[in-house]
């Protein structure tokens, strides 16, 4: 592993997750009267565990509304939930001020353009395997893990072994 990437890594004190593309493989799975549902894998629910015990603040920014998101966010007992927020730079930067949390000290997790404010504005920007290949070149590091089969995890083990 990079020793610049680990040093970014062991300073993380909160980490924001995107979540369509992060915590789920991107896919929508609409069904009759206007039922969604998303699929979340349980490795990434138990990094999500272990970041909470080590005193790693969790967050979620999504530009979309999902209630099957709040539900597995709460289940997790994820920091802060924002939902309905495209334009995520602001939300970001309220979160390190509510926090008190300088960005040097956030990980910011992504897959896709809407993401690129938060990578940029982060001390240590995360891309998922599959992500757009423009948020990839931001990355400092990028998951070997495509998002929704364990990404998550891929971020909350890196940390805890920076650590």
């Amino acid at each position: 592993m990079d020793e610049a990437v680990l040093k970014r890594a062991a300073a993380i004190e909160m980490v924001v997750f995107d979540v369509d593309g992060v915590f789920t493989d991107g896919r929508f799975y609409y069904g009759p009267d206007d039922i969604e549902l998303k699929a979340f894998h349980t490795r990434d629910g138990h990094g999500i565990k272990r970041l909470h015990a080590a005193g790693i603040r969790t967050a979620v920014i999504s530009g979309r509304e999902s209630v099957a998101v709040t539900r597995r966010m709460r289940e997790l007992h994820v920091g802060d939930i924002i939902q309905n927020r495209s334009d995520k730079l602001p939300v970001f930067e309220e979160l390190l001020a509510r926090h008190h949390i300088e960005a040097a000290h956030c990980a910011a997790v992504g897959d896709d353009l809407p993401d690129l404010p938060l990578l940029e504005a982060a001390g240590f920007a995360v891309a998922v395997a599959d992500a757009h290949p423009d948020i990839r070149s931001a990355a400092h590091w990028v998951t070997p893990t495509p998002g929704g089969h364990g990404a998550v995890r891929d971020v909350a083990d890196l940390l805890l072994a920076a650590r």
